[in-house]
């Protein structure tokens, strides 16, 4: 009688967080309720994280950003409240698990990094070269600060990338030819490490991209990796998959990088955001 209450008690907590996905949801709850849906190796293999995440190092990471997206800086003397991240001027909810998407004032396709570059430089005057915008990685760079607050406004958002402009659907597809294209000396494609479940590096469970579950824990970044004791951004993450594989790093910023986090995030629909994540 206790398990089948237990089971019961599972089954309703993941019922009622599926419920709320399109709202806001503290990180933590979202992952819980990830958890009581599905058995996964992957989302459950590290309780010291669970533990934590509910006092990340990604918060103040998130609050620093959060005064900077609302300071006038640059040359203009401007915020950032006046940049459109795809719902308006410095509307933020639901924003990032809408990104990639088709910006009709670049004429692109862009990630959230290169569109906070676009609204650094167009709008509050930074040269690119200015290390506010050059500089983006680590808990301590303008970037990831302003990165890690503008996508925690997304968590508990279901992945909604638009996939209306011909453009957001030929990066999609561009980044699924990727995902399975094998090449460099091993090889290797991202699918090789993310199709099938439970398989691993060593002693990490890796995500099945076709366990939506644990694939949209596997792209819910921003992310604290407790490893490295720093935020990290999807760009870093993808770059750091490429040398696993032994292949060249992907230009940050370039159609290329945006092609596969548009399939990522396409492949993640319908499933709530965890931002900011914690990772190992």
């Amino acid at each position: 009688m206790e398990l089948l209450a237990k089971q019961e008690a599972r089954k309703a907590e993941g019922e009622a967080a599926k419920a709320a996905v399109g709202s806001y949801q503290e990180p933590l709850d979202v992952l819980k309720g990830l958890i009581a849906r599905t058995e996964s190796g992957y989302l459950t293999q590290s309780d010291q994280n669970l533990m934590m995440m509910a006092d990340s190092p990604a918060q103040w990471t998130a609050m620093d950003g959060e005064a900077l997206f609302e300071e006038a800086r640059g040359p203009n003397n401007v915020s950032l409240e006046e940049c459109d991240f795809g719902k308006g001027p410095g509307v933020l909810e639901g924003a990032y698990a809408e990104l990639p998407r088709y910006f009709e004032d670049t004429g692109k396709v862009m990630d959230l990094e290169t569109r906070l570059v676009h609204c650094m430089v167009t709008l509050q005057g930074f040269s690119p070269d200015d290390p506010e915008v050059k500089e983006r990685h680590g808990s301590d760079s303008d970037h990831m600060k302003l990165q890690t607050y503008i996508a925690s406004q997304s968590s508990g958002y279901a992945w909604n990338p638009p996939m209306e402009h011909p453009l957001e659907k030929a990066m999609r597809d561009a980044g699924k030819v990727m995902f399975y294209r094998k090449a460099g000396k091993a090889d290797f494609a991202c699918s090789t490490c993310h199709s099938e479940t439970s398989k691993r590096i060593r002693a990490s469970v890796l995500p099945n991209k076709n366990v939506p579950e644990e694939w949209t824990k596997a792209i819910s970044w921003p992310a604290f990796r407790v490893g490295q004791d720093h935020v990290r951004s999807s760009q870093h993450r993808l770059r750091g998959c490429y040398w696993q594989m032994r292949q060249a790093s992907p230009i940050p910023g370039s159609d290329a990088s945006i092609a596969m986090l548009s399939y990522w995030t396409d492949a993640a629909r319908g499933q709530p955001a965890i931002l900011s994540d914690m990772k190992r």
